[in-house]
């Protein structure tokens, strides 16, 4: 069965979003802050692991608002991660990595330190980067009035 972006809105998972060039700067703004922080050796690697994360997931929710869309309800960082498919075409293995990124965060933000290493830090950091290169490129392409110069 084929879902969409609009199939979700119609289920509540969603809603409809304008975004607007200040709203993208200040989401890609997030993610340089973010990047930078988890990048830093003077916080934990549970720290770092949870900023990463939360860098991905901003670039993924920029790409989201480009798109119209806003998540609705609970389980948000979940369908924003699986809109990947529909926004950036992002390949199921990419998004099941994302996701089960996301259910390691938490983890760490909710029942126990020290379930993250050092090589997983880098991984999220990786995939943040990938998604962010694949926002920009996609924002040029699909969504050049959104593009901040």
């Amino acid at each position: 069965m084929n879902v969409s972006l609009v199939d979700w809105l119609n289920q509540g998972r969603l809603r409809p979003h304008k975004t607007s060039k200040n709203e993208i700067r200040q989401l890609l703004a997030v993610f340089e802050r973010d990047m930078t922080d988890a990048r830093s050796n003077t916080i934990s690697v549970d720290r770092r692991f949870a900023t990463a994360y939360n860098a991905a997931l901003t670039a993924a929710t920029a790409a989201l608002a480009a798109s119209g869309y806003r998540p609705a309800g609970e389980g948000h960082h979940y369908w924003v991660i699986q809109s990947l498919a529909f926004t950036l075409q992002l390949d199921a293995e990419t998004i099941e990595e994302f996701n089960r990124f996301r259910r390691k965060r938490n983890t760490i933000d909710y029942e126990r330190i020290g379930a993250v290493s050092e090589k997983e830090v880098q991984e999220m950091l990786e995939l943040a980067k990938g998604i962010q290169a694949k926002l920009e490129a996609w924002l040029k392409k699909n969504h050049p009035e959104l593009i901040v110069m």
